[in-house]
Parts: C-alpha cells; structure tokens; sequence
C-alpha cells in the first residue's frame, strides 16, 4: 500500500502543478479578450484569430484544471443522501462511482480522443473561419485534459482504498471546508450590509 500512496503523491503533485499553472491562463483570457473587444469597438480591427485563441484558452483552463478540481474535491457532487451515511459507507460509494462510473467515461473519451487529434496534426488542419488558427492544439487538450482527470481518479481510488485499510486519512476530507459559492455568498452578503449602512447613516 505504500508504493501505492507514494504513487498517488506524485500524481497528485502532477494535477496541483498543472492547476496552479492553469489558473494564469484566466487572467490570459481576460487581457485577450479586453484587448480584442478594445480593438473591434475602438479602431474597427479585429481577426478571427483572437476569438479562437479566447476558446483554445477557455478549452485549456476547462480540461487541464479538471483533474485539480477532482483532487481539491470541488468538482459536482449530488451527496444529499450519501453525506447521512458513515464515512466507510461513503468512500465505498466513491470507489463504487470511480470504478464503473468515472474511469469507464474518461477512458473512452480519452481512447477516441486520440485519433481525433492525430488526424487534425497528421492533415495540419485549419479553422474554416478566415485567419483562424490550426485546430490539432486545441484537440491536443481533450486526451490530455482526460487523461489527467484518468490519473486523478486512479489517485483518488488508491487513497479511499488507503483509508479503509487504515494507512491515510478520508480522501473525501480535503476541501471539505466552505465551498468557493459560499465564501461568495458570504462576501455579497457583507458588501450588502456594508451599502445599507452607508445608506443608513447618509440618511
């Protein structure tokens, strides 16, 4: 078991690595997109490349940032009933989802994704749109993006499997605190009373 957690730690630093890396990509998204918006509004200059870099980017920060997502434990969950159960029970039905749920979906998009993208680098394929971009890149982010998340589950499956035997802590832990939705509902919710009082008082 422990080679196996060992293992885990490495993928694990792979996606934390990749995650953080990819979160620069939004502030990428927002400068080409202003400047883009900037151009055609301003100087009526515009290609269809810059609006193809925005969703090449928008693909990377989606696909590449899923395995992180999956490993901060901040990915979807429908957990009404599971979250009632005892903590056993509830990695048992994790294993359960990775083992016939998540590893059979992402490993089918992941095996048809591959010639996807081989054909589109083989043929050098180009956007049908006028001065658009090479298309195999943004192809390239589906089998990569997968096959992070395929290393994520697999790390997430040995980790469940770890604390039922008793060598690691409950993988449904991490990230468990306030979800990002809440410390914004809190924060909106302060800036609201934070206004009425100003109101308040101007009054």
């Amino acid at each position: 078991m422990t080679v196996f957690l060992w293992l885990s730690r490495g993928i694990d630093w792979i996606n934390t690595l990749v995650g953080k890396t990819i979160t620069w990509l939004v502030l990428v998204v927002v400068i080409v997109s202003a400047t883009n918006a900037v151009f055609r509004k301003a100087f009526n200059l515009g290609s269809n490349a810059w609006l193809e870099l925005q969703w090449y980017l928008f693909g990377a920060i989606f696909l590449l940032a899923a395995g992180y997502t999956f490993l901060c434990n901040e990915h979807v969950r429908v957990d009404v009933l599971s979250q009632r159960l005892p903590e056993r029970t509830q990695v048992g039905i994790d294993i359960f989802g990775v083992l016939f749920f998540l590893l059979p979906a992402c490993c089918l998009v992941f095996w048809l994704s591959i010639p996807f993208f081989w054909n589109s680098y083989v043929l050098h394929e180009l956007s049908s749109n006028t001065d658009g971009l090479i298309r195999w890149p943004a192809k390239l982010l589906i089998p990569v993006g997968f096959g992070l998340l395929i290393l994520a589950a697999l790390s997430h499956l040995i980790k469940c499997i770890g604390f039922l035997v008793g060598a690691c802590p409950n993988p449904l832990k991490v990230g468990s605190g306030r979800s990002a939705e809440e410390e914004l509902v809190d924060d909106i919710l302060a800036q609201q009373r934070t206004h009425d009082q100003a109101v308040g008082e101007g009054r």
